[in-house]
């Protein structure tokens, strides 16, 4: 998830060490992030997230040390695997006020986040950012699960990328309506295979598998299951108690089957809610889901590209809605 770009701090003779960058508005210095900086990066995200919110009148809860206790695996793993990864910082304080991060997987090149302190915008400090973190020209694909700040879509365009559908996210709690009878769910787990077919899967909806290094940390944070229709793949799914995703099947018309499965877990988890990272193109699922009483966000996100990709009328996303 992305959104955008700050009052000047006082003059300061630092010089940029090796790898470092002069911002534009020569008060803040640019570098590249280490793991150190996840935390003040996640305060950054939550700080824009939740003003763009309050500016739109959807209002997101909890505070950005409440959002970390399920945020802190996913800021841990982007971290590590990141490829590229920058932050501003104010040249005497120290403070990070913006970053921005992607990820490549093959020839996807996902801008994952990009964040500026809010106040602090719109003095060409953005634009530094996305040029470091998204360089043009790198990708088969590059694609943004951008808000719809219409700054940052100033940014998005410029880079080269422009909205395809929305992204809708769909709520509600869960239900226990027992076992389905058209799908086989497998659990993912020690068994490679499953992981492959799963891999398998995602190429062929989306044209791009995230690999078994992020499968794997995929099965350490969530349940994971892999779908049989008899003995053909049909699909595979992902939940947990801090998101739901990615959601991948052959066939729009087993995705009801999928979706059930995934409530029913949910519910046996204990949770009272449930929140999907929906495609608009995935007109299956929106119509399962607000026939399950499930209703739509005001909050809706964009996903922008270089060009066309994908079967998204058979997908569904990583929940919280930072990458695919």
């Amino acid at each position: 998830m992305t959104t955008q770009e700050s009052d000047r701090a006082g003059p300061s003779e630092h010089r940029p060490l090796p790898g470092e960058l002069m911002a534009p508005d020569g008060d803040l210095l640019i570098r590249p992030a280490t793991p150190d900086d996840s935390r003040s990066c996640h305060r950054l995200l939550w700080e824009s997230v939740t003003d763009l919110g309050s500016q739109r009148g959807t209002r997101l809860q909890g505070t950005a040390d409440e959002w970390w206790s399920s945020m802190a695996p996913i800021h841990a793993q982007l971290a590590h695997t990141a490829a590229e990864w920058w932050v501003a910082e104010d040249r005497d304080s120290h403070e990070l006020v913006g970053y921005a991060r992607s990820i490549e997987r093959g020839g996807l090149f996902e801008l994952t986040e990009f964040f500026v302190q809010p106040g602090r915008q719109s003095r060409g400090l953005g634009r530094a950012l996305i040029e470091r973190a998204f360089p043009t020209g790198r990708g088969e694909v590059r694609s943004i699960i951008a808000t719809t700040d219409v700054r940052a879509l100033n940014r998005y365009y410029a880079a080269g990328t422009a909205a395809r559908f929305p992204i809708l996210t769909l709520a509600g709690a869960p239900r226990d309506i027992g076992p389905t009878t058209r799908l086989t769910p497998l659990v993912l787990g020690g068994d490679s295979a499953p992981v492959v077919a799963a891999g398998d899967v995602e190429r062929k909806v989306l044209g791009y598998d995230r690999g078994s290094s992020e499968f794997e940390w995929l099965m350490g944070q969530r349940e994971g299951y892999l779908f049989r229709s008899g003995d053909q793949v049909a699909g595979f799914a992902f939940v947990s108690d801090s998101g739901v995703g990615p959601i991948a099947v052959l066939d729009p018309a087993d995705l009801p089957d999928v979706l059930l499965h995934l409530e029913t877990r949910a519910q046996s988890m204990g949770l009272d809610k449930l929140e999907f990272e929906v495609p608009a193109p995935n007109e299956v699922a929106v119509r399962h889901l607000l026939g399950r009483g499930f209703r739509l966000d005001p909050w809706i996100n964009l996903l922008m590209s270089n060009r066309p990709f994908g079967q998204f009328d058979r997908f569904i996303g990583f929940g919280p809605p930072l990458f695919l």
